[in-house]
């Protein structure tokens, strides 16, 4: 029950919002003849057949300067910051083949030699 009316509440608040200057057409069109003889500011000079009008239009202009302040404390209160960045883009470096390097060992002439002398050194002889 409670959401019902709540929601009924907030339908009807967003529908007073948007046609204020409807209900103030429908409030001055019930209650002219009341306007007419107490509200209205050339109710002592009838010869002008105001009617309520001049009051009409004082409520009118009043609910233009309402919505009028509405719009703009609403777009006041926020600020639009744009933001535009550049395409990210990520590039990886191709991977190059190193061309096959001439594997070129040196042949050097390896000379040894050996002052091993045969006669002088002689392994030891095994006495088993």
């Amino acid at each position: 029950m409670l959401k019902r009316l709540t929601i009924w509440l907030l339908i009807f608040a967003v529908f007073i919002a948007n046609f204020s200057i409807a209900f103030v057409y429908v409030g001055f069109k019930l209650n002219q003849q009341y306007i007419a003889q107490n509200l209205c500011i050339n109710r002592f000079k009838p010869s002008l057949h105001c009617n309520g009008k001049c009051y009409f239009m004082r409520k009118i202009k009043q609910a233009e300067d309402n919505e009028k302040k509405q719009a703009a404390k609403g777009s006041s209160g926020r600020m639009e910051i744009p933001f535009f960045q550049e395409p990210f883009s990520i590039s990886f470096l191709e991977p190059t083949m190193a061309e096959k390097a001439a594997i070129s060992i040196q042949t050097s002439a390896y000379a040894y030699s050996s002052q091993y002398l045969n006669s002088i050194f002689r392994p030891p002889k095994s006495v088993v």
